[in-house]
């Protein structure tokens, strides 16, 4: 029996790259896994005047809207797994990302995200900054949206070394900087992982959008 292709979005907000590390990092490893992956990241709300008032917020932002899409209805209904991606701004996820959620409404109604396995990772800069907690805030919309929640949990011996049984994470300091090995393994854990929960469901005709295409 052939295995069916996953299909795998990431869609995360990123201001200094930290989490854009994580967001690669589990890509690469759901494309080792045999998933085609589309990465996107969500755009500023803030104004231009805002922006302007942190130093690199512009250009980083220019830097990697250049590399990535701006997610969209379409990517999400596309999509059999969904990992969202953020930084904690006082414990809660990024207006960047929850405006995108927002704006799932028609997917909500239609069910169409129904089913769908789901999993968040995130950023802080303190290690008590509230990274477990936003990856747990972001476990409610998927809830609504009727996503299966996939936790890490401690699958695999890179979440004894860093993130935590709720999903990836990095703690980044005062000046930003880059995840460690550690932390991008467990992104890479937690990318392999969707990818394969994601496949049974699919093989065992548990993947509601699937099983409708297949019928339509």
């Amino acid at each position: 029996m052939v295995e069916p292709q996953i299909r795998m979005l990431v869609v995360f907000y990123s201001r200094t790259g930290s989490v854009e590390a994580l967001a690669v990092a589990a890509g690469e490893a759901a494309r080792a896994a045999g998933a085609e992956v589309r990465l996107r990241r969500a755009r500023e709300v803030a104004s231009d005047e805002d922006m302007a008032k942190v130093e690199g917020w512009r250009e980083e932002a220019d830097r990697q809207n250049a590399l990535y899409p701006e997610p969209t209805h379409e990517d999400a209904e596309w999509a059999d797994a969904i990992l969202f991606g953020t930084p904690s701004y006082f414990g809660a996820p990024a207006t960047e990302l929850k405006n995108f959620l927002d704006r799932l409404g028609p997917q909500w109604k239609r069910g169409t995200l129904s089913g769908k396995v789901g999993g968040a990772f995130a950023a802080a800069s303190w290690p008590h900054g509230g990274s477990e907690v936003v990856t747990l805030a972001l476990y409610a919309p998927m809830a609504h949206l009727g996503m299966v929640i996939l936790p890490t949990g401690y699958t695999d011996e890179a979440m004894l070394e860093a993130g935590s049984p709720y999903g990836a994470s990095t703690i980044v300091g005062a000046k930003k900087g880059k995840p460690r090995q550690e932390d991008l393994n467990a992104a890479r854990h937690q990318g392999r992982h969707t990818v394969a929960i994601a496949r049974a469901l699919v093989v065992a005709d548990e993947m509601p959008s699937r099983t409708k295409a297949k019928t339509s």
